[in-house]
């Protein structure tokens, strides 16, 4: 069963409008946090001037480290934003 068609509340069985708008704003929330990780963690663990063609050990680390990060506090942020919102 599709997520996008039957299953919910949609006339005569055809698309379900309000679940594909759901299904684009995730791919938009998704990309936005993949995008801002790459921006982020680009700028702090490569040099501007590329000097190889691959990435070495110590860059890799680095991003390795910044995208672990990044998820930690991202998440520690959603667990703040749920309990304010439990709490108000």
């Amino acid at each position: 069963m599709s997520f996008l068609g039957r299953g919910g509340p949609s006339p005569a069985g055809g698309v379900n409008h309000e679940r594909i708008e759901m299904a684009i704003n995730e791919i938009d929330m998704v990309s936005d946090v993949f995008n801002r990780i790459v921006s982020s963690c680009h700028s702090k663990c490569i040099s501007p001037r590329y000097a190889e063609g691959d990435l070495n050990k110590g860059e890799s680390v680095c991003i390795d480290r910044c995208v672990a990060k990044f998820f930690e506090v991202n998440k520690k942020v959603g667990e703040k934003m749920q309990s304010a919102g439990a709490s108000a």
